[in-house]
């Protein structure tokens, strides 16, 4: 049974960009991360916990949907190596 892995292959390919999109976002993000301390400044404090905050989701599921990607590429990968090894021993029969 050889099954057609390409739209398979397509969704991983778009799942891998969501994931270099989050570390563009994540660079983005963290460009306006302040890394000085503003106690008296309650602006300055309030942004900097709203800038942490976001850092934090975005790393969440960053590191989420990268685990997703690696499994799913690897289960793919195994499926086509399974599928190339059993086309090759019908050819050898």
């Amino acid at each position: 049974m050889n099954v057609n892995l390409m739209p398979y292959f397509v969704l991983w390919v778009a799942l891998a960009a969501v994931v270099i999109g989050m570390i563009v976002w994540r660079k983005t993000v963290s460009s306006h991360d302040d890394e000085t301390l503003h106690v008296l400044d309650a602006g300055a404090l309030s942004q900097q916990v709203s800038v942490s905050h976001k850092l934090e989701t975005i790393d969440k599921w960053g590191k989420i949907l990268t685990a997703i990607a690696l499994v799913y590429g690897l289960i793919l990968g195994a499926i086509y190596m399974y599928q190339s090894w059993v086309a090759m021993s019908k050819i050898g029969v």
